[in-house]
């Protein structure tokens, strides 16, 4: 599956995030796809650039944004805040056929 997440950059306590499309299986700062914006929450106001054509369509092509960037999307007008569909997972204790 494929993901639109943040990409922590910056120095040590002075973060700043990449928006990324990145396979679900890779690290959080690993191989990523590829990046559709910046976001620096450390100035006043918060910095936030999007390439908001490319963002709309990998959304379009099944892209999942995480919490974070849905939240961060949703207040740009970019995608709208809902709940992130999922499927359903069987408890680790549940046993089949017993």
């Amino acid at each position: 599956m494929v993901k639109i997440r943040l990409r922590r950059m910056g120095a040590k306590k002075q973060p700043t995030y990449r928006f990324v499309v990145a396979d679900s299986k890779s690290p959080r700062d690993g191989r990523f796809i590829e990046i559709l914006g910046h976001y620096n929450p450390r100035t006043e106001p918060k910095t936030l650039v999007v390439d908001e054509a490319k963002a709309k369509e990998w959304l379009s092509k099944g892209a999942q944004p995480s919490e974070p960037v849905r939240r961060l999307f949703a207040e740009r007008g970019i995608c709208e805040r809902g709940p992130i569909p999922t499927t359903k997972k069987k408890p680790k204790g549940s046993k089949e056929g017993a």
